[in-house]
């Protein structure tokens, strides 16, 4: 059964030949890669003895089945790939040599006869390869001579491409899925940003460019960095990959699609650089559940979790690999190696040199036993793809060859194209008791179990099963254990969730990374991405991740803003009523009669209203409040300032008269000066009912007045609809009266005091001039101020109560003062005319003149204030 194309397993062809009806090429890593210059290097016990040993068990197992392929045994033709592409496309020829045409018209035998050429066996099928770079290779030469391929183990996307591969079909899943079962585990993290590590090759590049399209395509997972591992890495490689990943920290999550090797060393790197437990590796089927990759790099590996096809440990191949001798299983040419390898002894055979530093092999040792033996992850799928390829042809012989035992003339020789669709139809359970069958591509459905390597709180650590995928992911966090111990699944984002009221700011380019923005001021959070300002009524609330009414407030009766004001005004106003009082009560008395009863009392309600003002700009704004402010704020003061100015007019007017004239002045009577006083005042009322037509009086609510940067202390001000001008504008009346009546005071500075008024009233309004020249810039200063509507209040009616202190202490208390105390000096005196009281005037005017010592005269002149 055994022929053997060479006697030297490590370097040229060498081949496993099973006669048969039907053959089947192999494909197998038997060796590893050799250094430079050397084709193979060391035997592969598992993925390469192991999977060689899976093929030969399903064709004995299928030779022996009667139902499948009856009276047809299936043949093989095994070759070694030594896990280098170019090698294996040298190897593969051998599988195409009985499709090459050759011309032999011109050989011929010495005895001139045409040579006998023996046939060379034709290969239907071929089981293979592992490696995706091998077996796209050998697909490119095996397409041309249209000869199906299944492989057991190659899982590059690109195979997929069924215009480039048409006759390759593979009983793994692609890449492709298990790029989309990772995918769909980083999403079940709460991941959003991770990096890639790839093997240079067709595996790791193909697998990290599926993992990144997918991800595209889903959305919500950003790629930090892409690394590729080279070939031949040099030294210190390592080292910067890791330098590289830590570049972007956040991204602590690592996809890794790369060799056994590479992983090893990246584990190694990364415990160099003291970074045990930083990075969360998620590994694919080339990790799976290996133990060599993670061999004293455990607490780097701890927490990782890993990516392996579904598969089952076959119970018939372990009994029929564990029986396995150097003596029944001389058919394998690769099984002495195997045998060196797998015991550390030596055989003695012919061409190799004798080792005396190790054991001589007794060829007793017994598999498992001897050694250690665990079923190498891909078996099952070897098997199975050696049944595809059976059960391909039995559904081929049975529609072909009914009813014929052996093959039959349609099916020699097997026609390659044929084979593939019968192929691709196949539907059988494998030998896990899986489904076995392909897409329009020829892949295997996604079947994939997910592990996590565990250390802590496991009494043996190692892998643990955490989830399956098959077309969805059904993972079980609780089952999940990282770092220490710990059930939180760590982070790996690029920016972590915004608090409430903050907006992202996107970084450009990166749709997984932003920056978190405070909605400042009267902003709220509108929506993930920006803020709006809240209406002008109300205020962003404490989160802001909306709005709520500003708070509404007045000046308030309690107020230190409205208490001093209130106070005085009550001093005012008991003040005012007692010299009303007084005056009323010695209405006939002389000192009553010479103030000029009638404008005082004209004079005296002026002052009372002033004071009055203070409580209603005070009071809780309201339409009758607004109307009565804008009434009485300026009345008040017009009757005052309209009844002083009518006073200091009447005396200039008769001085001045009395220099040109003994004719007295016109309208100085009581009467006149009562009609000219109202005349005065019936301008600001006729003002004021013209504002009221243009504008009625009505509340309003400032959200202006107190809005502060920090929105938590803005409030909205009630107030009446009257702005800082018009309430100037309102005043202005009272204030031109004012200035006119201070005009006339210092003209009628040179009247004799003991004649009139004139001295105090001029006393009067210099004092009220001084305290509104200081009320304005208060006033208008504190127009940007937070308190502008308490401040401004407070000093309105502080200035007018002082105007109005000022009024009633210069022109009425004296005259309370001798009223009640100096009754005495309450006596009339003699009555003079109006010439003799100019003519006394005149005189003592020069008299002050010429000596200061009689500036006033001898005697106390009243004037006589009837005519």
């Amino acid at each position: 059964l055994l022929a053997l194309t060479s006697s030297t397993p490590h370097t040229g062809s060498c081949s496993i030949k099973i006669e048969g009806d039907i053959t089947l090429g192999g494909l197998f890593p038997v060796h590893s890669r050799g250094p430079a210059g050397v084709p193979c290097g060391d035997v592969k016990r598992e993925k390469g003895i192991h999977r060689l040993e899976a093929m030969l068990y399903a064709l004995d197992q299928i030779n022996s089945d009667p139902d499948l392929l009856p009276n047809i045994t299936l043949g093989a033709r095994i070759l070694d790939t030594c896990s280098r592409d170019t090698y294996a496309l040298e190897q593969s020829l051998t599988f195409v040599q009985a499709l090459i045409q050759k011309d032999n018209s011109d050989v011929r035998c010495s005895n001139g006869e045409p040579p006998i050429i023996p046939k060379p066996e034709r290969v239907v099928g071929v089981i293979g390869a592992s490696g995706s770079s091998v077996s796209i290779m050998v697909a490119n030469v095996l397409r041309l001579f249209a000869i199906p391929q299944i492989s057991y183990a190659s899982t590059a996307p690109e195979l997929s491409d069924n215009s480039r591969y048409e006759f390759f079909s593979r009983v793994v899943p692609p890449d492709s899925y298990q790029a989309q079962a990772m995918v769909d585990i980083v999403k079940a993290m709460g991941w959003n940003y991770v990096s890639t590590l790839a093997s240079e090759g067709n595996y790791g590049e193909s697998g990290v460019d599926a993992f990144l399209q997918i991800s595209r395509e889903a959305g919500g997972l950003c790629i930090a960095q892409s690394i590729k591992i080279p070939r031949e890495p040099r030294p210190g490689e390592f080292d910067k990959i890791i330098k590289r990943l830590m570049e972007t920290s956040n991204a602590r999550g690592v996809i890794i699609f790369a060799n056994e090797d590479d992983i090893k060393r990246v584990l190694q790197a990364a415990k160099k650089a003291n970074l045990t437990g930083h990075f969360l590796f998620v590994g694919s089927d080339s990790w799976g559940a290996k133990s060599s990759p993670i061999q004293d790099q455990e607490e780097v590996a701890e927490g990782a979790v890993t990516i392996l096809p579904k598969r089952a440990s076959i119970d018939g191949f372990d009994q029929y690999f564990t029986s396995r001798s150097l003596e029944n299983n001389r058919r394998n040419i690769w099984f002495a190696e195997f045998w060196e390898d797998d015991f550390k002894c030596k055989l003695t055979r012919p061409g190799i040199k004798y080792d005396p530093s190790r054991r001589k092999c007794t060829g007793d040792e017994r598999i498992s036993q001897d050694s250690q033996y665990e079923q190498e992850g891909k078996v099952q799928f070897v098997i199975d793809a050696v049944y595809a390829m059976a059960h391909a042809l039995h559904s081929m012989h049975l529609d072909l060859c009914p009813g014929y035992m052996g093959v039959c003339e349609k099916m020699d020789p097997v026609e390659g194209r044929m084979l593939l669709q019968y192929i691709r139809s196949v539907n059988f359970n494998g030998s896990a008791g899986t489904g076995v069958m392909f897409n329009e591509n020829g892949d295997a459905p996604g079947r994939y179990d997910i592990f996590q390597y565990q250390m802590s709180n496991v009494s043996n650590p190692g892998y643990k099963d955490i989830g399956q995928w098959t077309n969805h992911l059904r993972l079980n966090p609780e089952e999940m254990q990282w770092s220490g111990g710990d059930r939180r699944i760590p982070d790996s984002v690029c920016s972590f969730p915004c608090e409430p009221g903050e907006r992202k700011k996107m970084v450009k380019g990166v749709p997984c990374c932003w920056h978190c923005e405070l909605c400042d001021g009267y902003q709220y959070l509108l929506d993930e991405f920006s803020c709006d300002m809240c209406p002008f009524d109300m205020r962003p609330l404490p989160n802001r991740t909306g709005c709520r009414p500003t708070p509404i407030i007045k000046l308030e009766w309690s107020s230190p803003w409205a208490i001093i004001p209130v106070f005085l005004a009550i001093l005012g106003i008991l003040a005012t009523t007692g010299v009303i009082g007084t005056f009323v009560r010695f209405n006939d008395t002389p000192i009553v009669r010479a103030s000029g009863r009638e404008l005082s009392y004209v004079l005296l309600t002026g002052i009372f209203l002033i004071y009055l003002i203070t409580f209603l700009m005070i009071a809780e704004p309201s339409v009758a409040v607004c109307a009565f402010r804008r009434l009485l704020l300026g009345l008040g003061m017009c009757i005052s300032y309209a009844a002083m100015l009518t006073k200091t007019n009447r005396i200039y007017r008769i001085f001045e008269q009395g220099k040109k004239s003994v004719t007295p002045p016109k309208f100085i009577s009581p009467t006149s000066q009562l009609i000219i006083t109202f005349i005065l005042i019936s301008v600001q009322l006729l003002g004021v009912f013209i504002w009221f037509g243009v504008m009625p009086p009505h509340t309003i609510i400032d959200y202006e007045e107190q809005k502060p940067p920090n929105p938590e202390f803005a409030r909205g001000v009630l107030k009446c609809d009257m702005s800082d001008l018009s309430l100037m504008l309102c005043l202005s009346y009272s204030i031109v009266l004012m200035i006119t009546c201070t005009v006339y005071a210092i003209k009628s500075r040179g009247v004799p005091e003991t004649f009139n008024e004139a001295k105090p009233i001029g006393f009067t309004m210099y004092t009220t001039c001084i305290i509104w020249l200081a009320f304005v810039p208060i006033f208008f200063g504190t127009a940007q101020s937070t308190e502008k509507m308490f401040i401004q209040t407070t000093t309105l009616t502080v200035s007018m109560s002082l105007s109005a202190t000022v009024s009633l202490g210069m022109l009425y208390i004296p005259k309370v003062y001798v009223i009640i105390f100096h009754p005495e000096q309450n006596v009339q005196k003699r009555k003079r005319s109006f010439k003799a009281v100019v003519q006394a005037a005149t005189v003592s005017t020069h008299l002050s003149m010429k000596s200061s010592e009689k500036q006033n005269g001898e005697s106390k002149i009243e004037p006589d204030r009837s005519q």
